[in-house]
Parts: structure tokens; C-alpha cells; sequence
């Protein structure tokens, strides 16, 4: 299948374009060269590849800075999003797009996990605009599905398993604070592009939730991360009250994969499981990358 990856660069996009590769004709596309907040920007990349189907990975993911940069992120998260489903809408193509645990309040009670068809609660401006991009998505392009994920990583671009290497190198004696009361699932970025390829040719449509299996606080996952590294660190938990954000964030993003789980066709492990293998295959390349960063 002809397949158009918008947001190639990221963590998300890249592994897809590895992904993918093997089995359909991609082209990989991302800012400048496309910019989804401009409908001609995106009708051109269109009409340059006349794709079959589109995975949109491309988000304006700056959490806090979508408070106040509010313009932006609707921009790219909303307005963005919809040109890409109405433009591949009028041609029949088949429209992938990822979206966020952020469109749920998170005051469920923990364990509890949320499902696909959970009424959705957004608690900040980047939320509101990627639930905003969903809706457009199933408005505008009728042969769509929503994968909703959460707390991405990879070897590629920054993210949080990165951040908190690059702070126990920095110093492993400082007792850094992580926050222990927020709950969710550590999704490597590389099973996900596992997981979208059967969903390319599939007939499912309408939302999908694409999380590791478990759960853990930012706390527990980076101490598990860290001693899987087999780094020394001195983090301490620490309450979202303790360490307060511009952005509000759910208590609890577990989600559920209910559709895939219905559907016999998750390729999920549990999120300790991915973090496994990703210290295993990248450790010696990741504490090269922070060492670098830390040395400049």
C-alpha cells in the first residue's frame, strides 16, 4: 500500500518509517517540507504522493507551552488534523491518526482504566486541541481510526525515559523529585508502529486505545528504567501538589485496549517487558547521546 507518514521526524513517525518499510511504499514527510496547519501545505504533500492511506503523527506536544501558546497548538492539533482527514476524505484514503490520554480528566480511581468509549474530559489547552483533532478526524474522513496513546518513548528525539538518564548522570547523589501520584502506561514508540501495520489494511474505524499493558507512576517507571540501565540515581517521589505544572494533567491515563483485546490483533506486552528490551538494545547508544548533551 502507497502510505504517506506525516511527522516522520518524531519519535513515533520514525519508527514507522522503519516499520513500514519492508512491506509498503512509504514516503516520509514533516515540518518544513509540510505544515498541517496550512490546508495548501497539505494538499500538495497529497497531491505529490497520491497516498492510500495517511498516518498523521505530527502534534504540537509541548504540554504546558499549549497554555499559552494556545494559537499554536490548536493550529497544529486541530485545524491540522482536519485538513488532512477532509483532503484524504475526498479521495478515499484511508486516515490513521494518533491522539493522546490526555483527552480524560483522570479522576477515575486507580487501577480503574479507561475504554475506548469513556465520555472524555480534557483538563488543558493541548487535551481540548487534540480532542478537537479527533472529532475532525472522524467527521471529515469516514475511514479513519483514532489511536490513542500515552507516555511515548523511543531512541529517537527527546522524552522522558531520556531526561531522567540525563539526570542521573548529571549527578546520581542529587535526591531529584519525580512525580509518584500520576499513573500511566510507558509505550515504546517502536511497538506502536508494530501495532499500527495490521491496523493499516484492517477495517476497523473510530477510536483505539494503543498503551503498553500495566501501569506505574513517573516515579516508579524511571526508577525501573535507571536500575534496568544499571545507573545509580537518589529520584524521590514527590506529589503533583509538590510539583506544580502550567498545564493540568490526569491522575490516572490507564487505558485499555479493548478494541485490539476484542479484536485479537494486540501486539502489546507489558510495559516493563518493552522497557526491557529497549535497554537492551540501546543502552550503550543512550548513555552515549545524554553524556554528549550533558557535555556540551
Amino acid at each position: 500500500m502507497k502510505i504517506l507518514i506525516i511527522g516522520s521526524g518524531g519519535q513515533l513517525g520514525a519508527d514507522c518509517m522503519t516499520i513500514l518499510n519492508s512491506n509498503h511504499d512509504i514516503t516520509g514527510i514533516d515540518y518544513p517540507d509540510v505544515d498541517i496547519g496550512e490546508r495548501s501545505s497539505v494538499i500538495k504533500a497529497f497531491e505529490h504522493v497520491t497516498p492510500e492511506c495517511v498516518i498523521n503523527c505530527a502534534a504540537y506536544t509541548a504540554v504546558d507551552k499549549c497554555e499559552t501558546e494556545r494559537d499554536v497548538a490548536w493550529k497544529i492539533n486541530s485545524d491540522g488534523p482536519q485538513y488532512i482527514a477532509e483532503i484524504a476524505g475526498s479521495c478515499g484514503c484511508r486516515v490513521i491518526h494518533i491522539s493522546t490520554d490526555y483527552v480524560f480528566d483522570g479522576t477515575r480511581k486507580i487501577p480503574n482504566p479507561y475504554q475506548e468509549d469513556d465520555p472524555v474530559n480534557p483538563l488543558s489547552e493541548y487535551g481540548r486541541s487534540k480532542l478537537a483533532g479527533e472529532l475532525a478526524t472522524s467527521r471529515y474522513a469516514k475511514d479513519s481510526v483514532i489511536l490513542r496513546t500515552a507516555w511515548l518513548y523511543s531512541a529517537h528525539g527527546p522524552n522522558f525515559l531520556k531526561t531522567m538518564l540525563r539526570l542521573a548522570l548529571s549527578d546520581p547523589h542529587r535526591p531529584f523529585t519525580i512525580v509518584n501520584d500520576q499513573y500511566g502506561s510507558l509505550t515504546w514508540s517502536h511497538t506502536l508502529a508494530r501495532q499500527i501495520e495490521p491496523l493499516i489494511e484492517s477495517s476497523l474505524r473510530g477510536v483505539v486505545h494503543t498503551t503498553s499493558n500495566g501501569y506505574s507512576s513517573w516515579y516508579q517507571a524511571a526508577c525501573y528504567f535507571l536500575e534496568k540501565m544499571q545507573l545509580p540515581h537518589s529520584f524521590t517521589p514527590c506529589t503533583t501538589e509538590d510539583y506544580p505544572t502550567p498545564a493540568h494533567r490526569p491522575a490516572n491515563s490507564i487505558l485499555k485496549n479493548s478494541v485490539l483485546e476484542q479484536n485479537n490483533i494486540s501486539v502489546f506486552n507489558s510495559w516493563q517487558e518493552d522497557v526491557d528490551r529497549f535497554v537492551n538494545r540501546f543502552r550503550d547508544d543512550l548513555v552515549r547521546e545524554a553524556q554528549a548533551l550533558l557535555d556540551k
